[in-house]
């Protein structure tokens, strides 16, 4: 088994499709949602994930409606958590953690986001920045300025896990040590490392350890 060896100093993980499986929950949410306020809009081939929901709520509705339209849709979101799975090693690898090394950087509202990790099986993080916790959503780097932030570590000594091109966008601009990338939907973007999930990963404290 080939391994390789990353000096960092801190962690910081997406959420949705790198911590939690929330795509089937997400996706009855938006379509219900959807039949609503954006006929048009279908979520598995137009949504573009990574991105806060309020942001692509806001090209969607007219500007009148749009309180009301992220209101409904974060109840809904809210309401269909509890169906949200942990992809394969993702609580194992985040129970070894070291805990002031570590925090999660979702582009969901904090409530959803904490849901959505309870409901598969997560404690909750030490330190969580999500969407309530930022003026601008990913691809913008403050989301992963923030995480490193969070936990004390600069982000040239952090490596992200990553499921989606606007967060690696984001993290790449946050300046970060390393992106993993994670998953079979990056849509070429450029990553350091690529794991199928979490399984392939492991972290003493000062060493990345992804095996392939």
């Amino acid at each position: 088994m080939q391994q390789l060896r990353l000096p960092v100093s801190g962690l910081l993980f997406d959420n949705d499709g790198v911590l939690v499986d929330s795509l089937e929950p997400a996706a009855v949410a938006w379509d219900a949602w959807a039949a609503v306020y954006a006929p048009a809009f279908d979520f598995r081939t137009q949504v573009e994930h990574g991105v806060r929901a309020s942001d692509t709520v806001a090209t969607l509705v007219a500007p009148e409606v749009f309180d009301e339209a992220i209101a409904a849709l974060d109840k809904a979101e809210l309401d269909g958590s509890d169906a949200c799975d942990a992809l394969p090693g993702a609580v194992e690898l985040t129970r070894s953690l070291p805990a002031e090394r570590w925090a999660v950087v979702t582009s969901a509202i904090r409530p959803l986001g904490l849901a959505r990790l309870a409901a598969a099986g997560h404690a909750t993080p030490p330190a969580v920045i999500s969407a309530d916790d930022v003026s601008r959503g990913k691809p913008d780097p403050e989301p992963y300025l923030k995480g490193a932030e969070a936990i004390g570590v600069s982000p040239d000594e952090c490596a992200v896990f990553e499921d989606a091109p606007a967060g690696i966008a984001a993290a790449r601009a946050a300046g970060v040590k390393y992106v993993i990338g994670v998953g079979d939907h990056l849509e070429g973007a450029v990553v350091d490392a690529h794991v199928h999930d979490l399984s392939q990963v492991s972290y003493d404290g000062s060493v990345l350890t992804i095996s392939a």
